[in-house]
């Protein structure tokens, strides 16, 4: 997959978010990496920090590698974005995986 077409796909899951939802994001950015490199299996990272915006980090290649369809691909992405927005929202591990977004 290209990148302009999985950057797409992240463009898309945010596109989609209920307006009361999209209008609680502040100072958060959403980018798209390659791999992380302390855990390349690792399919997004919510990262906070006291004097810096939040960012949200979709790997592209576990992602990739992991689901060849493009279908469950898209599917994916777009559960992956909201585990992380998820996080940042100040859900934990625990609740999302009774949500099924584990």
């Amino acid at each position: 997959m290209k990148d302009a077409e999985f950057e797409g796909h992240v463009r898309r899951a945010l596109d989609e978010l209920p307006p009361p939802l999209a209008h609680a994001l502040e100072n958060v950015a959403v980018v798209v990496a390659e791999e992380d490199p302390d855990d390349p299996d690792l399919f997004g990272l919510w990262e906070a920090h006291e004097f810096m915006p939040d960012k949200i980090t979709i790997f592209r290649k576990p992602l990739t590698e992991a689901f060849e369809d493009a279908a469950e691909l898209e599917s994916e992405i777009r559960i992956t974005v909201l585990h992380e927005l998820a996080h940042y929202f100040g859900i934990d591990e625990d609740r999302l995986d009774e949500l099924g977004y584990s």
